[in-house]
C-alpha cells in the first residue's frame, strides 16, 4: 500500500510531528507500506505569524493534483491543518476521494494563548476539517474522550514510539552534579515553560529547545541553562545527564519527549492533564497541580520503572497501528456506503 501524507510540519522544523513521520517512513516498508510526503518543499512559503520558524506553503489545487498524480497513492492522509493540509482536503472533497487525518496539535489553545480568539471558534474549524475524513487518529484515550465530547467523529487510536538505541542511560553529567531538572521541547507560550522556570526547585534547571520565547525566557531566568535545539547524540546525552524530566505543558496531545525521557531513565514530573495522564504509570513519575512538588517527589524514583515502561512504545507498533487504522477506515467507509450504519468505537490505546 502506498500512502501519500500531506503535512505542513516538515524539515527544518524540529518537533514531534516531523519526528513521528520520519520514524514511520523507516518502519513502513517492513509492513508492506510505502510513505510519500506532500510538504512545503518546492512551493513558495511565508512565515506563520508569531511562529516564523514555521513556513506556510502558497499552494493551489492544481499543484496538489499534479503531486498526487505523480505519486499515484492508494490512500491519502492529512497530518496537519495548514495550507498543505487544507489544499489536500479541498482536492479530496472536490473529487470524492476518501482520506484520513491525524490530530496532532491543539491549535485552538495555541491561538487563544496568543490572540483574543475564543477556543470554540478554533475547535469549530478543526471539527469541520477532520470530520470531512473517514477517520481521525489521536494519540491518547483522554484526548479521544475530549474530542468526542467536542463533536469529532470516526476517532481511531494511534500511539507513538521511542528510539531506545538513541535514548538510553549513559554515564554522563553534562550539566553538573545532581539534581538536574530538564525540559525538552519548544520554548513557546503554549508549552508553559515559565511554570518550570519559576517553580521553587533546588538544583539546576536545563531547557533544551528553541522557539519564540527563547530569548525572553533566557534573559528573565539567567540562572537556568538554555542549550538551544539539540538532536541526535547531543539530545540523548542531555536526557541522560539529568535526574528528573519536567513537562509543564497543559496543551500537548501526547508528549513524545515524555517517553524519550523515560527511555533515558528519567522519572517525569507533570500536571495531571492529557498526555502525561496517559503516559505516566505508577513508579515512572509524579503528576500534581503543584509542579515543584511533583518534581521533588520524582527525584525519589529510580530509573528502572521508566525504562521498562518506555520499552513498550515502539515505532514498529506505532506504524502498524497507523496502517491498520487506514485499512479499518476504508472498510468502514465501504460498509457505510452499502447502507449499514457503522459506529466509531475506541479500542485499546496501549502500544
Amino acid at each position: 500500500m502506498r500512502v501519500l501524507i500531506a503535512t505542513d510540519a516538515w524539515h527544518p522544523q524540529v518537533n514531534g510531528v516531523v519526528n513521528t513521520y520520519e520514524r514511520m517512513r523507516e518502519e513502513a516498508p517492513k509492513l508492506g507500506v510505502e510513505l510519500d510526503f506532500l510538504t512545503h518543499e518546492g512551493f513558495p512559503t511565508v512565515p506563520l505569524p508569531s511562529y516564523p520558524e514555521i513556513r506556510l506553503a502558497l499552494v493551489w489545487l492544481r499543484d496538489v493534483a499534479a503531486r498526487i498524480e505523480a505519486v499515484k497513492p492508494d490512500h491519502l492522509h492529512i497530518a496537519t491543518e495548514g495550507t498543505i493540509g487544507l489544499a489536500m482536503r479541498a482536492w479530496c472533497r472536490k473529487v470524492g476521494r476518501p482520506f484520513t487525518t491525524s490530530y496532532h496539535t491543539r491549535f485552538p489553545d495555541y491561538l487563544s494563548a496568543r490572540f483574543p480568539v475564543p477556543r470554540s471558534y478554533g475547535y469549530g474549524l478543526q471539527r469541520w476539517f477532520h470530520n470531512g475524513g473517514i477517520g481521525m487518529m489521536v494519540a491518547s484515550t483522554s484526548l479521544a474522550g475530549e474530542l468526542e465530547d467536542q463533536g469529532f467523529r470516526h476517532i481511531m487510536p494511534w500511539t507513538r514510539g521511542v528510539d531506545t538505541a538513541l535514548f538510553h542511560p549513559r554515564p554522563v553529567r553534562d550539566f553538573g552534579p545532581r539534581p538536574v531538572l530538564l525540559y525538552v521541547g519548544r520554548v513557546a507560550v503554549e508549552k508553559n515553560v515559565e511554570a518550570f522556570l519559576a517553580a521553587p526547585l533546588e538544583g539546576r534547571k536545563v531547557v533544551v529547545g528553541g522557539g519564540p520565547q527563547f530569548e525572553e525566557l533566557k534573559a528573565r531566568y539567567p540562572q537556568a541553562h538554555f542549550t538551544g535545539p539539540l538532536v541526535g547524540e547531543p539530545l540523548g546525552r542531555a536526557y541522560a545527564s539529568a535526574d528528573v524530566f519536567v513537562f509543564p505543558s497543559r496543551t500537548d496531545t501526547f508528549g513524545n519527549v515524555i517517553i524519550e525521557a523515560m527511555a533515558s531513565g528519567l522519572p517525569v514530573a507533570a500536571y495531571p492533564v492529557t498526555g502525561p495522564r496517559d503516559l505516566v504509570a505508577p513508579g515512572t513519575g509524579v503528576l500534581s497541580e503543584d509542579l515543584a512538588e511533583a518534581a521533588m517527589a520524582a527525584l525519589d524514583l529510580g530509573p528502572d520503572a521508566p525504562i521498562r515502561h518506555a520499552a513498550g512504545f515502539t515505532w514498529q507498533a506505532a506504524t502498524r497501528m497507523f496502517r491498520d487504522n487506514i485499512e479499518a477506515a476504508r472498510r468502514a467507509t465501504l460498509v457505510r456506503a452499502g447502507g449499514t450504519a457503522a459506529k466509531s468505537n475506541m479500542i485499546g490505546m496501549s502500544p
